[in-house]
């Protein structure tokens, strides 16, 4: 699950269908056309967004925060894939927040990169584009998910378009998987539903492995969404999980999306499956009205 080898995989499935290899998870090259992507909610309530900087143990972490206007909502933390913080996550919170929740996506590469974190124009299937890829994403450790995790609901905590007295959630795609586990349980108290998506390393062969969380975290809700390529590189990676939240009473779905990719849910992605990510936001919504309470 969002390794190297899952990467490749989807570069060949580009290259064999002909469409775009051009930064594997989407370009930044991103127009008007890009807003009409995503549906609104049903009944959308007024949203606005803005750019912040956030003080951590470690610097200062740019992030994009989105809530009702002139109301409190329940908090979202979002976890970004492996290209960072850009328009297409800016654009997931902004219909995430629609539907009554202050939602706040940080740059999780904030130590060494800046937003934009990754240049345009990667290509997974190129040598020396893979390694700049993968050295950036290996400045991010289980130690810095937790710190950064405890400063990002710190903050949220006391800020003024968030209500504290509801649990809150989190949420992550590709890399973001792992960062959703540590987060939930580094903050027990505070994390009452999670979700991921094409979610990498979720299940390892450590004492490391995130999974193995799972009994420290107090949530009663999870979704985990598996694309069909990641499931078939670890099969077993779904019993696991599911044998793990049910052992730790907690309500999941965990489910491989048919025919789909890795990567398959930002609508920016080379392999972006609609149909099935539409879905998914369907069950993500369920997930946190069931368990942000």
């Amino acid at each position: 699950m969002c390794d190297e080898h899952s990467m490749n995989d989807m570069a060949d499935h580009l290259r064999k269908t002909g469409q775009v290899t051009r930064r594997t998870f989407g370009g930044l090259a991103i127009g008007a056309s890009f807003v009409a992507a995503l549906p609104r909610a049903a009944n959308a309530v007024e949203v606005k967004g803005q750019d912040v900087v956030v003080k951590t143990p470690d610097g200062s972490a740019e992030a994009y925060i989105v809530g009702p206007v002139g109301g409190k909502a329940p908090a979202v933390l979002v976890w970004v894939d492996a290209f960072g913080l850009r328009p297409a996550f800016k654009q997931m919170a902004n219909r995430l927040a629609e539907s009554g929740y202050t939602v706040f996506t940080p740059n999780p590469y904030y130590r060494t990169n800046k937003v934009p974190a990754l240049p345009e124009g990667l290509d997974f299937a190129k040598d020396a584009d893979r390694a700049q890829i993968m050295k950036v994403m290996s400045t991010l450790t289980p130690q810095t998910h937790v710190t950064d995790a405890k400063a990002f609901i710190g903050y949220l905590n006391t800020h003024a378009a968030v209500d504290a007295t509801k649990k809150m959630g989190t949420t992550g795609y590709c890399m973001g998987g792992p960062m959703v586990m540590r987060t939930a349980a580094a903050e027990p108290g505070r994390v009452g539903a999670i979700a991921t998506f094409h979610g990498g390393g979720l299940v390892g062969k450590d004492d490391t492995s995130p999974h193995l969380l799972i009994p420290q975290m107090k949530i009663s809700q999870a979704l985990i969404a598996i694309a069909e390529n990641d499931d078939k590189g670890q099969p077993e990676a779904k019993t696991v999980l599911r044998q793990s939240l049910d052992k730790a009473k907690v309500n999941s779905e965990v489910e491989v999306y048919a025919g789909t990719m890795h990567g398959w849910c930002p609508p920016d992605a080379a392999v972006y499956n609609k149909d099935q990510a539409e879905k998914a936001w369907t069950r993500l919504l369920s997930t946190f009205k069931s368990g942000l309470v």
